[in-house]
């Protein structure tokens, strides 16, 4: 079996170091708000190129106290609404509507499968008050078109960089590209930890502040709490892991570009429709592919194909946010490019540990299909 992501691989691929890592945190007696935390946000913020870095409990943390830290400043009220992607995991949503904000849909590009800048603009209203983009799969999500938009309509930009770490626009890393980015050390992701963390990037240090005031309880004085705050902060071990990690993410990162552009160059079946090739610009790719996602109008039967020939994939995602029960409220509303992509895509096996032979397995199995 082929496995979707290896992830015991990936974690082994790290020791001996990961260990001595480990037993470093775990022999120092300190795991809550410590030295390893401090060096892991002074290390990420060079990393992505912003002035601070906080350490949260998770990637939806990262984001929902964004919209928080901006709700106690003032800067957004209860009912402001939010220009988000449609086609994005629904954990960007959620992050909206948990802070009583209204999401508002802006269809993707289907080239890119990211928001279309181009539809941006006609969904601006007099309570609009920020653009999400959603770097996905790994993918750029910034076009100067919306920089320009935001600018002109005096809109906080933020990015959910959750599947994007280490990927450019230009010269610049996204999480760095507006006014706050939320990010995910998830296990599955390229930088991953063991278990789950976050982190949210700015050169707002006001933002820093709050943000790393409302994840302690709200406090930014031992016993003193001024507002009403969360639990969420990133732990010694997490940040101590995450730190040796980040010293090979560009390498993992070429890895993966490598099997992208071997999957974009050999795969040629007429019933695959393969992800955009990236923008490389001085070495800087605008895609760290987190995923490598292909389109296929008999989806389900290439999934149950590549499975009977040992093939692990996983579809990323089966049911848009808008058809979830979870916004019931939304239900009838219709995005048919987002519904097409979730009807669509697949996703094929891709890290930077997967072996040669595996990747030629699956071009050679990939080109062998033929739908009923």
């Amino acid at each position: 079996m082929i496995k979707f992501l290896d992830i015991k691989k990936i974690t082994d691929s790290f020791q001996p170091e990961l260990g001595e890592v480990v037993e470093r945190v775990v022999n120092s007696g300190f795991f809550v708000r410590g030295e390893e935390v401090r060096r892991f946000e002074e290390a990420y913020a060079a990393f992505i190129g912003t002035k601070h870095c906080v350490g949260v409990g998770n990637g939806f943390d990262a984001l929902r106290l964004i919209f928080k830290a901006y709700l106690l400043s003032g800067v957004m009220q209860e009912g402001d609404e939010v220009i988000v992607p449609a086609n994005t995991y629904i954990a960007s949503i959620l992050s909206v509507s948990e802070n009583h904000l209204k999401p508002v849909f802006v269809e993707p590009d289907l080239d890119t499968c990211t928001i279309d800048p181009r539809r941006i603009e006609e969904k601006i209203t007099g309570r609009t008050k920020a653009v999400m983009i959603v770097h996905l799969y790994g993918r750029n999500a910034m076009h100067p078109e919306i920089n320009r938009i935001a600018e002109k309509h005096h809109l906080r930009l933020i990015e959910d960089n959750a599947q994007a770490g280490g990927c450019f626009f230009g010269n610049r890393r996204t999480g760095s590209l507006g006014d706050a980015a939320a990010h995910s050390f998830f296990p599955t992701k390229n930088l991953g930890a063991l278990g789950d963390a976050g982190a949210i990037t700015t050169d707002d240090a006001a933002l820093a502040s709050a943000v790393r005031t409302l994840g302690h309880y709200g406090s930014h004085q031992k016993g003193v709490n001024d507002i009403q705050g969360v639990n969420s902060r990133l732990d010694e071990l997490q940040a101590a892991v995450l730190a040796m990690k980040l010293r090979r993410l560009e390498a993992d990162n070429a890895k993966r570009q490598q099997v992208a552009k071997y999957y974009n160059t050999q795969i040629k079946n007429p019933f695959i429709i393969l992800p955009q090739a990236p923008d490389v610009r001085d070495g800087k790719a605008d895609h760290v592919w987190h995923l490598f996602v292909v389109r296929c109008l008999q989806r389900d039967a290439l999934q149950q194909y590549l499975g009977q020939h040992s093939i692990e994939t996983h579809i990323h995602y089966p049911i848009p946010p808008h058809r979830q029960l979870a916004y019931k409220a939304m239900n009838q509303l219709t995005f048919p490019i987002t519904e097409q992509i979730h009807r669509e895509v697949l996703s094929l096996p891709i890290s930077q540990v997967i072996e040669e032979t595996e990747i030629r397995n699956v071009v050679d199995v990939v080109n062998m299909f033929k739908p009923a």
